[in-house]
């Protein structure tokens, strides 16, 4: 069989097993259910999944491969950061790939705790890998905590992005969503720069209405740079 037919056969026992468990309940649903559902051997189900929640979780692994495929393949010298933002990208692109697979898990994991548990841990798996690639590639003087920070805040955008386009059924435009948060993270890291290299530059001036008008206009061309 190949590897792409194994995909295929992966996929499906996961589809059928969710629709099982949201038809039935996810508690009175057996594996042998779901293996007999999908035309498959239990032992071929335990081939391809580990355990019954993992089964609402077909394309975590390789979406998971896909990003570190990614990262490790960008130039040396990208910025770092841009690297994670094309790699998150690509995973949302992927994961919009099969949308009624992602509209009936996020059904399922309103419903199931257990599936919400494991979606969580999924997630944290992605902002690991994603973390250790910015703590390596990060300059030397980076605070320490950027690289979390930075690691769990694409996650953040990437997953309210996601999520949003979940619960509205398919309606919203979760790349435009992501994108526009990854502008974001730009500004903020550019701000950042600005005023971390910048001179600062006091002054005592007279309490004027001019100086009132000039020191307003001073803090709208700030704003602007936030």
């Amino acid at each position: 069989m190949t590897s792409r037919r194994i995909l295929e056969t992966k996929y499906r026992i996961s589809e059928t097993a969710m629709a099982l468990f949201l038809e039935e309940g996810y508690e009175n649903v057996t594996v042998e259910a779901v293996a007999g559902a999908s035309r498959v051997s239990r032992r071929t189900v335990f081939r391809h999944f580990e355990s019954k929640d993992e089964l609402a979780f077909p394309d975590h692994t390789e979406r998971l491969g896909l990003v570190q495929r990614r990262l490790v393949e960008s130039d040396p010298d990208t910025d770092p950061v841009e690297a994670v933002i094309a790699a998150t990208e690509e995973s949302l692109r992927d994961f919009l790939g099969r949308p009624e697979l992602v509209l009936r898990r996020y059904k399922l994991t309103r419903v199931v705790p257990e599936l919400r548990k494991r979606e969580v841990i999924e997630h944290e798996r992605y902002v690991a890998l994603t973390r250790a690639f910015l703590r390596e590639r990060l300059p030397p003087d980076t605070p320490p905590f950027q690289p979390m920070g930075l690691a769990a805040l694409i996650d953040a955008i990437h997953r309210s992005a996601l999520g949003n386009w979940a619960r509205s059924g398919g309606k919203t435009d979760a790349m435009a969503e992501l994108s526009a948060g990854m502008e974001w993270i730009r500004r903020l890291l550019a701000s950042q720069s600005t005023f971390s290299t910048a001179p600062l530059l006091l002054a005592v001036l007279p309490d004027a209405p001019q100086t009132r008008r000039v020191l307003s206009s001073l803090k709208d061309a700030a704003q602007e740079l936030l």
